[in-house]
């Protein structure tokens, strides 16, 4: 990480010119002067400890911050009293010259800092920073080594669970507010869970950073499914309901008239069926049945194959022959039924893994997409550290540093390798990730291994 601005704070008791000629001078420097100082690097022959141990935090400050401000303050107030209950101390009772300079400092940062970012570009503010904090404290109380990179990991895994679960929470209310059980057609269904994975995706995408191995995106997609394959078992236990409910509706004074054996007499069975005929007109004019209504109606049509059969054996008005054709229509009829029920199972089946693969697409696309920005992100920020220790540098080579020049070559040589390596490293690397994603999902998933080839096909296509 690069951090582009240093301000320091100074209590202006008295700052004295310890850079002068004349030890007894007591004259103030400026704000300007003490931050220029803190970065000055002094001149001396030889390799002096005390001068390098100056040296080191002026180096220091001079290489990681680009912009240097200093701002200088007066005691908040000269009673002694008062400031040993600083924390008490209303704003009336501060001296008007820190209050003028407390001011003239929170104008300065409100207007000029920048907000702390992430290497990706990811924000540091609010919780985000009190977690880096918290976790640089506790390692150098616990006696170990700092390490902000550590602390960034460990923030990356708390922000990246709660990047998931915020996306799949968005994933929950927005299918339980856009999908009206039960969807007239499972694709109804699938179209609503494709536009809510969507969007839940991108809702991750803005909120997770350092998902390595996409371990976070790949637990969302699993979770997804799950979500998914819960709303399609209420869609159809929904539409079960319905339907049966209608169809008990519908189908009432049939019953009635079978109880009271109003068919069992001559035409007995031409009536049976103007009356089951007239209930399935009825029935498939009933608006969102639902992805059940076929299935549920062959149930009912099953359930009266042992009454039409007696119906049509005791019908005394029909002959043997007009019975036997009877009997064979009705198997063709059944077997016309149920091989429409088999070709919607089979449709639904295609729709359930086209629905699959525009998941798995769209979580590539939206990975796609992030890591591009995370490489033009890096881009910006190696150009803007080239920059920044070229004029580090330059200011070297001014002050008379020629030796300390020298040595910074490699490091600006090293820098300016990344950034061609970067620039002309652009889509493999990415491809890489992506490849390495996909093959992953069958065990995630458990989808086809023809799907997953298929995806993993037009993976390849996109950097084509």
């Amino acid at each position: 990480m690069l951090v582009n601005h240093w301000k320091s704070v100074l209590e202006n008791f008295l700052i004295k010119r310890a850079d002068t000629c004349d030890p007894g001078s007591t004259s103030q420097l400026s704000p300007r002067t003490v931050a220029y100082n803190c970065a000055l690097v002094i001149k001396r022959r030889g390799k002096n400890p005390k001068v390098q141990a100056s040296n080191l935090p002026r180096e220091c400050i001079r290489h990681f911050f680009p912009k240097r401000k200093c701002f200088v303050f007066d005691r908040p107030t000269h009673d002694k009293v008062l400031l040993a209950n600083i924390e008490k101390v209303s704003e009336k009772q501060l001296d008007p010259k820190f209050q003028e300079q407390t001011n003239i400092f929170r104008s300065y940062i409100f207007m000029h800092a920048r907000t702390k970012t992430l290497r990706e570009g990811i924000t540091v503010t609010g919780n985000r920073l009190g977690t880096l904090a918290v976790t640089y404290v506790d390692a150098i109380n616990s006696g170990a080594v700092p390490c902000l990179e550590n602390a960034v990991i460990t923030l990356a895994q708390r922000e990246n669970s709660a990047a998931m679960q915020r996306a799949a929470d968005y994933y929950s209310q927005q299918m339980a507010q856009r999908v009206k059980l039960p969807t007239d057609t499972l694709q109804e269904l699938l179209d609503v869970h494709a536009a809510c994975e969507r969007e839940a995706i991108a809702v991750f995408m803005e909120h997770s950073f350092k998902d390595e191995n996409q371990e976070f995106q790949k637990k969302l997609m699993e979770i997804t499914m799950n979500k998914k394959g819960d709303f399609l078992l209420q869609n159809e236990e929904s539409s079960i309901q319905y339907c049966q409910a209608k169809l008990n509706e519908l189908s009432k004074g049939l019953m009635e008239s079978i109880s009271a054996g109003s068919f069992s007499v001559p035409g007995g069975h031409k009536l049976y069926m103007e009356t089951k005929e007239k209930i399935e007109q009825d029935y498939w004019q009933v608006p969102r049945k639902g992805v059940k209504a076929k299935e549920v109606f062959q149930r009912f049509l099953e359930s009266q194959v042992v009454i039409e059969k007696s119906i049509l054996q005791s019908d005394k008005a029909l002959t043997d022959r007009e019975k036997a054709v009877a009997v064979n229509r009705a198997k063709k009829e059944a077997a016309e039924k149920e091989q429409e029920l088999l070709k919607q199972k089979l449709q639904e089946q295609q729709q359930q893994m086209e629905a699959q693969e525009k998941s798995l697409k769209e979580n590539i696309a939206q990975l796609k997409e992030k890591l591009q920005m995370e490489r033009e992100h890096l881009l910006r920020e190696q150009n803007m550290i080239l920059e920044h220790k070229l004029k580090v540098q330059k200011d070297l080579l001014d002050e008379g540093f020629k030796k300390k020049c020298e040595e910074m070559n490699e490091e600006i040589n090293q820098l300016k390798h990344m950034i061609d390596t970067t620039k002309n490293d652009d889509t493999p690397w990415i491809a890489h990730i992506l490849d390495k994603f996909v093959n992953e999902l069958p065990s995630i998933l458990s989808a086809p291994s023809k799907l997953i080839g298929q995806v993993v096909k037009g993976v390849s296509l996109l950097f084509k």
